[in-house]
Order: C-alpha cells, then structure tokens, then sequence
C-alpha cells in the first residue's frame, strides 16, 4: 500500500525549475531508489519531504493525510527522518549526546532510559554504537550510524539517505544493507538517493527515475537492468563499461613519493606516515582508502601545500619537498592539481568562467596589465573541448551545475599541459554522464603521456580505470596491488588496515 504520495509537486528556484509536476507513491515497508542525472530535482524533492522547502505546487500525503511542512522538525514528526550526505554532527560531543540533541532539560536525569532506548533500537535493527565515544574519534560508517540512530530515535519510520555507501568501504556496505533490509523487514520505508546502479540493483525494491526535474519512470527492480535504468535517466542508450586504455608506460617514474611523513600539531596523530611509491608516465595510480586515510595531505604535500616532517618528493630529477606551489610552477615542473573542495580550494565560486581559467597564468602577465584577450580564448577553449554547458564564458562558476563545474576544473588543469596530473575525487556527486566524460578525460591524458593519480572512493570505477591501485590506511600504504587480480574484497580488507 502507499505510505507517502507526492502529487504534482512543482519547486522553482528564480528561474530554475528543479521540479515540474512531478507524481511519486513510495509503498510501506520497501526500499525504494531515486535515481537521476544532476539537476534532475532529486535532492530538491526528498528536501521538501523532509521540510527543508516547501513546494511551490502540489500536495504532500503521508498514509492518507495531507501535510504541510515548514521545517525538517514538522517532517520529524510525521516520522521522516533523513541522514545527509555530509552528516550533521557536533563532533566534540559524545554519540548519546548528539542523538539526544534538542530535547527539552533532562536528558541528563533520564541517561539510563535514554540509554535503553537506544539499546533497543540497535538490538531491533542490527546497529552497533558506542554512546560515550566522541564523533571525532568515530569512522565513517560509526558517524553514519549514529545518524540513523539519531533519526530512529526521534520516531522517524520513514528513512531517507542521500548517497550513503559514498565513502564505506565494500565490507562497511554490506552491513549498511544488511540494517537497512531489517528496517525494511520491521515495516520502515526507506528511499535512497544514489549514483551508484549496482547498488541499486542489489538493495532497492523499486527504483524512481527524474529527468530534467520531470518523471522519467517507476521499474521493479527485477524487472529491470542497468543499462535500462542508465537510457531512463540520460534519454538514450550508453555503456556502462569503463574503459582501461592502452598506454605506453614510461620507464622512468615522473613522480617518486619517498617515506614522506607528516604530524598533526594539534594531537601528534602521524597524518603520512613513511609512504612510499612511485607514478609513471603513461599510467593512472588509483588510491583506495576510507576516508580521512591521509588522501588529502598526500595531494597537499606533493602540491607544495604541506610542511613535511620527513621524506622526499621528485620530480623526474627536480626535488619538490620545501618549495612552495608558485616556486614549483616556475621551475618549470608541470604538475597539475585538482582538488576536492571545487569551490573553496580549486575555483573561486564568484568569479566567471575567464577568470578562474586566468587564475592558473596571472603570474606570467608582463607588466602590471594581465592579457585578458589570452584568457578569454583559453577559457573559450576549454569551454568548447569539454562540452561545458554554460551561457557564456562570462557566467559565475559557482551557478553551474556540479558536473559542468568540475568540467571547467578539470579543462583549466588540463589546458595546462601537464606531465603530472593529481585528482582528488574528481566524479564526487556527479552523475553517470559526467562521470564518463571526466573518466575519459583521465584516459586521453594517460595516453598522452600523462602519469595520472587519482583518488577515488567508488572501489568498483578505481579498479576498472586504474592500471595499479595503492590502498592506504591511517596514513600508510598497506599495499600497492594489480587491480585486474585482485579481488574487491581484499582491497576492502586492506582499506580497513587488515592483511591481504
């Protein structure tokens, strides 16, 4: 029977229409998946069933009632809970006290029924949480936990996830499903946003497809298959195969990372720990690891961003450790890097696509006048070389689309001409199309010479793209391993600091 019935609901944002009459029943007691393209309404509709917005039009039914929500607290208590993508957590407070966040004066009194309460909530579902440790000591999937509890706790029956499995290892994923087939099973109704088809198939019991904010279709999940879910959502047919290219690998390594190491001030916790290897030309070097494994400092440091403590950074022959980014350029070392923060590290939000193409040339202006003419024909060229849909060169980057603002990373790195190219996550939050077009963006560079390293955290894109895969783990390199023999679930073991 259907629980939740969204009838024609319509959102505009100016002139931005993210949903546009669109229809959806979600049963009780299912799994249903939402799948669509960036920009397709998806993460605008599950916010206005939790109560972040409001629709424009249309009507919201929660099991034969109409709702009007005006805040996620009016979602709470209809029973709709949702764990964000980026977990909204205090981290210096304990798993019990952020679960317990916003009651009324005396929770402190009432510890021991809080306390079973949430015992009873993990013996019914199959959830394991420590109530007294801190969320800055906790793993990924620890904080994930303690937003379902968080949720559950407060009464919700209704659970909605926004790409959940983005940074659990395979081992941590199929014990968010194994909890997540419990609820089903206890009479919740779940919906998962995800990019991820694979996992649809195995978890959802439906699946819901938007495009261009319209609905595109509703399929049971046995009845269909990828590639039908994939023309669904983009209007044609594409494969899903992702293409490991033939490449002429260099004898030489281009870059060699030698027993780097680096400290965090704050609590002596060793962020690079003697970690070793090497990047040839002609070669994608996929990183594997959960996150806050160190992937960050180690792009950082051979970046030039990161004072090491130790160890030593080549290029070819040019010794990288101590020089700043500006003094790496002008060496005439040609590294490029695309980091994660798109927005606060690799582009400036409010500034047009010309001048953060310029931003990577301003130094090499004659003069104190910056050769906009230059800048305007790179940008034209990247706009045009990677298909980035924008209304003109002279649009602010941050009112792009996530794929298309990738794009114009991506194109401006690469415009460089670099011999070493490092990509932070670079199809984070992207959808199917766009990830291909950067995936194949990877490969052409590779083919060109380029050593290529790129961390990801989709396990199943890092050993199809990548020719060797090095998994680290708190900082160290566990292993670095073929990914052509080497199994999913030894990689997952070794992500989590466990033996091959």
């Amino acid at each position: 029977m259907e629980y939740i019935s969204l009838q024609h609901i319509s959102k505009t944002f100016g002139q931005v229409v993210a949903n546009d009459d669109v229809s959806l029943d979600v049963r009780k007691g299912e799994i249903l998946a939402l799948l669509g393209e960036n920009g397709s309404g998806k993460t605008t509709l599950v916010n206005m069933l939790s109560g972040i917005y409001a629709p424009d039009a249309g009507s919201l039914f929660i099991d034969g009632k109409e709702q009007h929500f005006t805040c996620p607290a009016d979602a709470i208590k209809a029973g709709i809970g949702m764990v964000h993508q980026h977990y909204k957590l205090v981290s210096v407070m304990t798993a019990l006290e952020n679960i317990t966040i916003g009651e009324k004066a005396g929770v402190f009194i009432r510890k021991k029924a809080v306390r079973a309460k949430i015992e009873k909530l993990e013996k019914t579902y199959g959830l394991t949480v420590d109530p007294d440790k801190k969320i800055y000591d906790m793993s990924v999937s620890e904080k994930q936990t303690v937003e379902i509890i968080k949720v559950l706790y407060r009464g919700a029956n209704v659970l909605i996830l926004d790409e959940p499995t983005a940074v659990l290892t395979p081992q941590e994923t199929d014990h968010l499903f194994a909890v997540l087939r419990r609820m089903r099973d206890a009479g919740c109704t779940i919906l998962i946003i995800t990019h991820k088809l694979n996992e649809v198939m195995e978890i959802s019991d439906r699946v819901a497809v938007l495009r261009h904010g319209q609905n595109a279709d509703i399929v049971d999940t046995a009845s269909t298959t990828p590639e039908e879910l994939t023309a669904l959502m983009v209007g044609r047919q594409m494969s899903l195969e992702i293409q490991r290219e033939s490449a002429e690998r260099s004898e030489k390594p281009l870059l060699t990372v030698n027993g780097i190491s680096l400290t965090d001030p704050e609590n002596g916790r060793k962020l690079l720990d003697e970690m070793t290897f090497s990047l040839h030309g002609g070669e994608i070097l996929g990183i594997a690891g959960i996150a806050g494994s160190g992937q960050k400092e180690l792009c950082e440091a051979i970046a030039g961003l990161q004072k090491l403590d130790d160890g030593s950074i080549r290029f070819m022959d040019e010794e990288l450790v101590g020089m700043t980014p500006l003094e790496i350029k002008k060496r005439g070392v040609r590294m490029s890097f695309v980091p994660e923060d798109r927005l606060g590290m690799g582009l400036v939000a409010g500034m047009d696509i010309v001048d953060n193409v310029m931003l990577k040339t301003y130094d090499e202006s004659k003069g104190i006048f910056m050769d906009r003419e230059a800048g305007i024909k790179r940008a034209e060229a990247v706009v045009g070389d990677y298909d980035i849909s924008t209304p003109s060169i002279r649009h602010a980057v941050k009112k792009l689309s996530g794929g298309n603002i990738q794009k114009v990373l991506l194109g401006r790195e690469i415009s460089m001409e670099p011999k070493v190219l490092v990509t932070a996550y670079p199809v984070r939050g992207l959808d199917i199309g766009a990830s291909f077009i950067v995936y194949s963006m990877l490969n052409k560079q590779k083919q060109k010479g380029v050593g290529v390293l790129f961390i990801g955290e989709d396990l199943d894109v890092l050993m199809e793209l990548s020719d060797r895969l090095m998994v680290i783990h708190d900082g160290r390199v566990m292993d670095i391993v073929d990914p052509r023999t080497t199994t999913k679930e030894q990689v997952g073991l070794l992500m989590m600091g466990g033996a091959e």
